[in-house]
C-alpha cells in the first residue's frame, strides 16, 4: 500500500449551488472527501491527509496532515458557509505543494487531489502557465489528481487539465477523472476509479474506465463485475478476453497469410501457360516414347504366355515355367535358348 501524505483541494466556487449531482454539488463533492480520506487512512496507518479550499476569497487551508476524520467533518462544515467566488486552480495547487513540504513525516510521497466543478478562468485557462506548473511539479515528486465533474468537463477534444496531468505524471502516478451528471453517485465512482486503485490493493487494469462505462449508463463496471468486490473475478475475465482477442488476432493473420499464399500460387503458372502453347506441336513426339515402353512389356507378357504353353506340352512343371516367366534379370535370348533346349529334350526322350 502507498505511504502518502495527501492533500485534498475541494471546489468551492458559486457552481457548487448547482443540484445536477445528487443533492447538490458541493454534498455530493463533500461525501467524496470522506471516501478518499477514509480509503487513504485504511490503506497504510503513516498516511496522513490536509483538506483546503481554492475559492470564496482565495484558497485557504483548513486541516493540514490529519487522520482524524472529525477535523475533516469540521473543515466541510466551516467551507460550506465560505461557498463563492472563483475557482483558482493554480494558486490552490501552489500553496498545497507548499503545506506539503512542511509534512511532518518526511518519509511520505506527496499527492495533490483537486476537485474541479467549475469552469478554467484566469491562469488556470492558459494551458502553457499550466504546463510549467506541471513541469515544476512532477520535478518535485508531486503527483496530482483532478477529478473533473459538472461544468469542470471540458468540452471538444483539447483539455487542459488532461495536458497538465500528462507533463506531471511520473511512472504512472498521477490520474485524470471525469464523472458526467447521472444516477450514480461522485463518491461511488471515485472509490471505484484507478485513483483509489493502489489504496486498494488492486490493479488499476482491472478497474476499467469507469468514466465512459458512467457515461453509457453502465454503472462503470466492465464485464458487469465491480472490481472492489471481486477483483480477482474481474482481472480473469479481463485476460480471457485479452486471450481471446490474441487468439481472434492470430487465426486472422493465419488467414491473412493463408490467402495471400493462394493468390500468389494461382498467380505463378500464369507465364507457363503463355509459354506453354508454343510446345504443343511436340507433344505427339513425346507420346511415342511411352507407347514404345508399353510395347516391351506386351511382348514380355506374350513370351511368358509362351514359355508357359511349352513347359505344359513337354509336361514340365508349370512352376518352373512360371520361375523362368518371372525372372526379371532373364533376357529375351536366354529364355528361347531355354525354350530350344527343354524342346529337345523331349524330342530325344520319345525316341
Amino acid at each position: 500500500m502507498p505511504l502518502e501524505a495527501t492533500l485534498i483541494v475541494i471546489d468551492n466556487s458559486e457552481y457548487m449551488r448547482n443540484g445536477d449531482y445528487h443533492p447538490n454539488r458541493f454534498q455530493a463533492q463533500s461525501d467524496a472527501v470522506t471516501t478518499l480520506f477514509q480509503t487513504k487512512i485504511d490503506s497504510n496507518p503513516e498516511n496522513t491527509v490536509g483538506f483546503m479550499t481554492m475559492a470564496g476569497k482565495g484558497p485557504e487551508v483548513l486541516v493540514t496532515h490529519t487522520k482524524d476524520l472529525g477535523q475533516i467533518l469540521g473543515a466541510i462544515h466551516s467551507a460550506q458557509d465560505k461557498i463563492g467566488g472563483v475557482a483558482d486552480i493554480p494558486t490552490a495547487i501552489a500553496v498545497a505543494q507548499l503545506a506539503l513540504k512542511h509534512r511532518s513525516n518526511k518519509n511520505l510521497r506527496q499527492r495533490i487531489v483537486v476537485f474541479v466543478g467549475s469552469p478554467l478562468e484566469g491562469q488556470g485557462a492558459d494551458e502553457k502557465y499550466m504546463v510549467r506548473l506541471a513541469k515544476k511539479l512532477k520535478k518535485n515528486n508531486v503527483a496530482v489528481d483532478f477529478i473533473a465533474f459538472g461544468d469542470g468537463i471540458e468540452e471538444g477534444e483539447r483539455s487542459i487539465l488532461k495536458t497538465f496531468v500528462e507533463n506531471a505524471n511520473s511512472g504512472d502516478n498521477s490520474h485524470y477523472l471525469a464523472v458526467p451528471p447521472g444516477p450514480h453517485l461522485l463518491s461511488d465512482m471515485i472509490l471505484n476509479s484507478p485513483l483509489l486503485a493502489g489504496d486498494r490493493g488492486i490493479p488499476e487494469e482491472a478497474m476499467g474506465d469507469v468514466a465512459s462505462g458512467a457515461a453509457a449508463g453502465g454503472g462503470g463496471f466492465e464485464f458487469g463485475v465491480d472490481p472492489s468486490l471481486d477483483p480477482e473475478l474481474a482481472m480473469a475475465l479481463r485476460m480471457s478476453m485479452e486471450e481471446e482477442q490474441a487468439r481472434q488476432a492470430a487465426a486472422a493473420q493465419a488467414a491473412a497469410a493463408q490467402s495471400s499464399s493462394g493468390a500468389a500460387s494461382s498467380s505463378t503458372p500464369a507465364p507457363p501457360t503463355a509459354a506453354s502453347s508454343a510446345p504443343s506441336a511436340p507433344a505427339p513426339q513425346a507420346a511415342a516414347p511411352a507407347a514404345a515402353a508399353t510395347a516391351p512389356e506386351d511382348e514380355e507378357d506374350e513370351e511368358a504366355m509362351l514359355q508357359k504353353a511349352l513347359a505344359m506340352s513337354q509336361g514340365q512343371d508349370v512352376e518352373m515355367a512360371d520361375h523362368a516367366a518371372g525372372g526379371e534379370e532373364e533376357s529375351e535370348e536366354d529364355a528361347i535358348k531355354r525354350a530350344i533346349e527343354m524342346s529337345m529334350k523331349g524330342h530325344d526322350q520319345q525316341q
